[in-house]
């Protein structure tokens, strides 16, 4: 952080534990009082869409810290909408709103520096070449702030292999083409090679960007580790808190143990629910088909239980993308990329078309409760009428893991795929070593 040494200010955890708010409290405040005191702090938490990541309860154990030295909230909110006042309010409760600033993905950005082209054609194996830029939100960098609390939740990831840690600096407060060029490295490198591993081609970039670029930024890293509990619940399964990529490691490390579920065997039929408060686009609920695409049998169907959704993409140009070209699996997409200037501009639509086709694998069945079937089909996923998918399999009478319905059928439930990493033991093996680039997604 800054010119001083690289540190591990707290570190709590264990496969067993389940921190209470006191636990998250002491660990907190005992980091943050290692660091001495501070004149202007800004915090950036994740948005609604990691509620249960416990970001809303530690940043505003950070306002209690500092009181009026924090300043500014900047949800890192990527591509996402910004968060509306009452998700605000329910993910931060008494945190006075007006601290929350909006970022912008497409203005407001500086760029910190960029990533030779030559490190990322290497780190891709040839897939692309295109050097990455290092774009934050200009608030982080004009601010005058002597330090940035980064808060949020290390749990498998589709682009990065583990979400947090930079990401929530690049991405989340990053700009267009950063996010658009990490996202399709990430797609093209194989969404099933990256997915549960720290380190990898996407990582590798952005920490280089990190060692290059941005060591004066004083940011410190908080990151929990939350897993699923039996009853459907969750707990905060650790807490590590520190300046460099050490407390990201030690989360990361905890979260392939609570997070990851390495099945014996593929799975002929799934259904995720997802939640109507939480996901309202399939660019958020096709989080269904990346963190159970490797727990897939050939030939299987994954059922999609999506009573919010109602679009696909959460920016209007996206969303269009989204619907033009739908999902129709890598090398499609790739093409489409080389041919169509509008898609070659959104590289990370183009990644997220890559990442939301089974790639002819297994079927998918999605049962929205905003899109018609004709929307629905022309993107490539298959209709399910919502109202009786959710009668036959009914998210209430579920339990998260192997079911067997009524009728006999053999399903397999999750009821949060945000929260967890799924795989049968071969297709892991099989997707390459860690962090190798590999073909696209499904090969």
């Amino acid at each position: 952080m800054g010119d001083e040494v690289d540190v591990l200010l707290y570190s709590r955890g264990d496969k067993e534990a389940s921190l209470s708010a006191e636990d998250l409290q002491e660990g907190l405040f005992a980091a943050l009082e290692k660091l001495g005191r501070r004149g202007k702090v800004l915090a950036i938490p994740p948005d609604f869409t990691r509620y249960h990541s416990r970001a809303g309860v530690l940043t505003r154990m950070c306002v209690d810290y500092y009181g009026q030295k924090l300043t500014d909230i900047l949800p890192a909110t990527g591509t996402h909408f910004p968060m509306s006042e009452g998700q605000i309010k329910k993910m931060f409760g008494r945190v006075p709103v007006g601290l929350f600033r909006e970022h912008n993905w497409r203005r407001d950005l500086e760029t910190l520096g960029r990533v030779p082209a030559e490190y990322v054609r290497r780190e891709s194996g040839g897939r692309v070449d295109y050097d990455w830029p290092a774009q934050v939100n200009a608030l982080v960098v004009s601010g005058g702030f002597d330090l940035i609390v980064s808060i949020g939740q290390v749990v498998p990831h589709e682009v990065i292999g583990m979400a947090n840690y930079n990401k929530n600096i690049f991405v989340g407060a990053g700009g267009a083409e950063g996010i658009n060029k990490s996202h399709y490295l990430g797609a093209v490198c194989g969404i099933e090679r990256i997915m549960g591993r720290p380190d990898n081609p996407v990582r590798r970039v952005l920490n280089y960007a990190s060692e290059h670029f941005a060591r004066e930024l004083p940011v410190v890293y908080v990151h929990t580790v939350v897993a699923t509990e039996a009853d459907g619940g969750t707990a905060v399964r650790g807490l590590f808190i520190g300046d460099d990529i050490e407390c990201f490691n030690r989360a990361a490390e905890l979260s392939l143990e609570v997070n990851f579920r390495m099945l014996d065997e593929p799975l002929d039929k799934v259904v995720v629910y997802l939640d109507p408060g939480e996901y309202k686009s399939t660019w958020l609920g096709n989080k269904s088909i990346y963190r159970t695409r490797m727990a897939m049998a050939d030939g299987g169907e994954l059922i999609v239980l999506a009573p919010g959704v109602g679009e696909f993409g959460e920016d209007g140009e996206i969303d269009r993308l989204i619907r033009k070209y739908g999902y129709f699996g890598t090398e499609r997409t790739v093409d489409l990329v080389s041919r169509k200037e509008d898609l070659r501009a959104n590289l990370s639509a183009a990644a997220h078309l890559i990442h939301g086709s089974s790639e002819g694998r297994f079927a998918v069945t999605y049962c929205a409760g905003g899109l018609t079937r004709e929307e629905i089909e022309s993107v490539g996923f298959g209709y399910g009428e919502l109202s009786a998918m959710l009668e036959k399999y009914n998210p209430e009478k579920l339990r998260d893991g192997p079911n067997t319905t009524g009728d006999g059928e053999e399903v397999y439930f999750i009821s949060n795929p945000a929260l967890g990493l799924w795989s049968s033991r071969d297709r892991f093996g099989s997707s390459g070593g860690a962090g190798g680039p590999g073909g696209g997604a499904g090969s």
